[in-house]
Order: structure tokens, then sequence, then C-alpha cells
């Protein structure tokens, strides 16, 4: 056993792994351990219950998203470039998960729906992203004067289909780009300064 196998990120990696081969429904924390070489209690030091474990790589998950978008977000391009990039990126990132790796997607989108609380706070903070970007454009003269929170949560709701797991099945139909590209255009037209 190494120092390395101790570690939370460790564990969390393996963790997917054996979601990714047993599933949600059939992977334990003994797997989890047997795959690190450790007893079970190692695992339980760092996470105290097999839900906070799934809780962990829940947020982890997120996490990793959320963390592209952020970047994008604060960029210093003009706010309608940065909203296109923010939601390209947040449906192209979505759908390479979900068309990728669709039993692994499936199991996050099951633990998102375990772990809600983890879910609102990730939408929370996409919220918060979201509102960053219309205020910088409402600053600059780029979009028209509006509540931020309220545009904020407006383009996320508009953009849903492209976003929320229960759609995944529709991201690899054909012309799912083209639908995309539509709602993203209106979407950031409906911002602009007139």
């Amino acid at each position: 056993m190494t120092r390395d196998v101790l570690r939370a990120e460790t564990i969390l990696t393996t963790t997917e792994d054996v979601l990714r081969r047993h599933g949600l429904a059939k992977a334990t924390v003994l797997d989890v351990a047997r795959a690190l070489g450790v007893s079970h209690g190692s695992v339980y030091r760092h996470f105290p219950s097999k839900a906070a474990l799934r809780e962990a790589v829940t947020r982890r998950w997120l996490g990793r998203a959320r963390a592209v978008l952020a970047t994008i977000a604060a960029g210093h391009d003009p706010a309608p470039e940065r909203l296109n990039r923010w939601l390209t990126a947040a449906f192209e990132g979505k759908r390479a998960k979900a068309l990728d790796d669709p039993e692994l997607f499936e199991t996050y989108r099951a633990l998102a729906v375990e772990h809600t609380g983890v879910t609102e706070e990730h939408v929370t903070e996409l919220l918060a992203q979201l509102r960053a970007v219309v205020e910088a454009g409402i600053a600059s003269g780029d979009f028209a004067p509006t509540p931020p929170d309220v545009a904020a949560r407006a383009v996320f709701d508009a953009v849903a289909r492209f976003q929320h797991p229960l759609f995944a099945a529709e991201w690899a139909a054909p012309g799912v780009q083209a639908e995309f590209d539509a709602v993203r255009a209106l979407v950031v037209r409906g911002l602009l300064a007139r």
C-alpha cells in the first residue's frame, strides 16, 4: 500500500472506475477498497459512509464541468462572445460525456438525483457564472439593462434541453447541433442592447 492510495483524490478516481465497471446499484465501498488494495476501513477514514463517498464523487464530477465554464465566464472577451462560448462549452461537455461513456453518465445522473444538495449548489454556481457574464454585458453596453439574476435564470432555463441529463437521449439525434445553435443565438440576441 502506498501513501498515494490513502489520498481522497485517489479514492475518488478509483470509485469512478468501480462505478464504471459495476454500475451504481452494484458498486460497494468494499469494491473500491479491493481495487485500491486496502481495507474498507481505509476508505471510511476519508469518507465516513457510502453516501459520503457517493456525494464526493458527484461533487467532483460537477466541479470539473463547472471549472471549464468558470474560466469562460471570467474571461475578458466581450460578453456576447463569452456567453456564446459558455453555452457552447456547457452543451458540448455534457453531450460528450453522455455519448462517450453513457453508462458512467447515467451513473452520475442518478448520483446527482440522489444528492440534490450537491446538484443545487452546482446550479447556484452556474447561475452565478451566467449572472457575471450578464452583468459584464450590461456594464459594457452590449446587453440591455435587465435584472442580472432574472436574465441569468432565463438563459439557464432556455437551454435546459441541452443541459439537463433527462434530455441526454436527444443529444445524439441528427440536427441537435443546429437546434442548439438556433436556441443559443436567440438567447444571446435577446439580451443585446437595441
